[in-house]
């Protein structure tokens, strides 16, 4: 099983979310650097992956941040191989 670390500081905006989710998930090439482009590439079949995410209020603070994470979570709802796991805090 792969288990991927997110920052969710680091997807409240459009252009550094995009940047920063090609490097995490090694997308392919191809991918169009878009939330439905990202949908599809969640979507595919592959190997079980767990999306282990930290800081998730922050995403939730800004209209970006909100928007990503319900498409982390649709994909993850529509792939069975995927879901999203939260990383709590140092404080429990």
């Amino acid at each position: 099983m792969r288990r991927i670390d997110l920052d969710g500081a680091c997807l409240t905006r459009r252009g550094q979310a995009m940047k920063y989710l090609n490097e995490k998930l090694e997308l392919p090439e191809w991918w169009g650097r878009n939330l439905d482009a990202l949908y599809d590439c969640l979507t595919e079949p592959g190997e079980p992956t767990a999306l282990v995410l930290a800081d998730r209020a922050t995403m939730e603070g800004t209209p970006f941040g909100l928007r990503l994470l319900r498409v982390l979570e649709d994909a993850a709802e529509e792939n069975p191989f995927l879901w999203i796991e939260e990383k709590g805090g140092d404080c429990g």
